[in-house]
């Protein structure tokens, strides 16, 4: 009986009042820095791509010698 006789009284924060509380704490990066990552991301993705595509290739044709071997 004892906790919940003092939560009743008190009225729980708005979720969404808590979300943008939250958010105004976070430190945000600056347009450079951002634009660095995403480049970063965007050549990881192109280059690993590739070699899965060259990966694929290789395989693909060392099944193929394989098969009419």
């Amino acid at each position: 009986m004892g906790d919940s006789a003092k939560t009743e009284g008190k009225k729980k924060p708005s979720f969404f009042k808590g979300l943008k509380k939250e958010f105004k704490k976070v430190t945000w990066p600056d347009r450079k820095t951002v634009t660095k990552q995403t480049a970063a991301v965007v050549v990881v993705s192109v280059a690993l791509g590739l070699l899965i595509a060259l990966m694929d290739f290789i395989i693909q044709y060392g099944v193929d010698w394989l098969v009419t071997f």
